[in-house]
């Protein structure tokens, strides 16, 4: 099969398209083609080994040890493991491997656990669908999870045109809130589609300094120091960072316990854990119309390089997409 290889971390330009052998399945598992997948800030980090402690998650210090990246997928299974139950060959899937199994999904081929994947909505595409499983969860966890979500909150939803941001927004309108999304000027009319009933210019306006206070904030991709946003937060509200400067997250997660003893505002730091119920509750929302991924930009395998710098230095709104097909 062809698949695109990290021989070393640094640009993207060291990324290099190969001819491997096919994977396997296990037991437990299921052989999948895949028609597309899709970039995530994951990808990037782990490509440049950027912050520095990414070189122990993927397993490699010097060099990474899965040469394949990627994560989102959507595919065919083509084959099955002996004690694999729960699909059958022909079947339309998409999942997310987390960076624990050591498993890339830009190639042709995956071989992955059953409780990884669901069946692929059928209102959509296979480039649609490899848009959705990281993105969509870690704005689903986010919210329902961390932040115990509510009909009629006043929610902020701070980088609402990237991949979490996009499915940030249309998800908590799903739970019946108020909706308010931080973008750039040209992506104000995408956000006002996706539900939010207020959109701020963050190029013209700071929202932490206009007076307005929100009982949920999501920080998709936000570089304010943890006190403006904690300005911006009513008594008893709630500080969700999924994304943002290192800065952030470290202020983020060494606040949040003083924070909580306090008994009033909180702070949490999202990252997504792995759960098939979550990815098959985010399929219903994308079958009901409840919520539809934001694909900016559709490469193939070969132009993945590409691809690559144009994520890192655009930040393109939704997700880039590779189409393996």
């Amino acid at each position: 099969m062809k698949a695109l290889i990290c021989p070393r971390y640094g640009s993207p330009d060291v990324l290099q398209l190969r001819e491997v052998a096919n994977p396997v399945p296990r037991e437990d598992e299921v052989l999948i083609q895949i028609h597309a997948a899709s970039l995530n800030s994951r990808d990037l980090c782990m490509l440049r080994a950027k912050p520095i402690f990414m070189r122990l998650m993927p397993g490699g210090l010097f060099r990474p040890k899965n040469k394949i990246l990627g994560a989102d997928f959507a595919g065919r299974v083509e084959a099955i493991g002996g004690n694999a139950r729960l699909f059958k060959p022909g079947d339309e899937v998409f999942g997310f491997l987390p960076s624990s199994t050591g498993k890339g999904t830009f190639a042709e081929f995956v071989c992955a656990s059953e409780n990884l994947l669901t069946l692929k909505p059928a209102n959509l595409t296979f480039e649609q669908a490899a848009a959705v499983p990281l993105a969509a969860m870690t704005a689903l966890q986010g919210l329902r999870d961390k932040a115990n979500i509510i009909p009629g909150q006043k929610v902020l939803i701070n980088g609402a045109s990237g991949g979490v941001g996009t499915f940030a927004v249309q998800i908590a309108k799903a739970f019946g809130a108020e909706v308010t999304a931080v973008c750039s000027t040209k992506h104000l009319e995408l956000a006002r589609s996706l539900g939010a009933g207020h959109v701020i210019d963050y190029t013209k306006e700071d929202f932490t300094q206009n007076g307005q206070q929100y009982d949920l904030i999501l920080a998709a991709n936000g570089y304010h120091p943890i006190s403006d946003y904690l300005q911006s937060l009513k008594p008893e509200a709630i500080l969700v960072i999924s994304g943002g400067s290192l800065v952030t997250l470290f202020q983020a997660a060494h606040n949040a316990k003083k924070v909580s003893k306090s008994g009033s505002q909180k702070i949490y730091v999202v990252s997504l854990k792995q759960n098939q119920e979550d990815l098959i509750f985010v399929k219903e929302l994308l079958e009901s119309g409840k919520i539809k991924p934001v694909v900016d930009e559709c490469s193939s395998l070969s132009k993945t390089p590409e691809a690559f710098w144009y994520f890192e230095k655009v930040h393109p709104r939704g997700k880039v997409v590779i189409s393996m097909v």
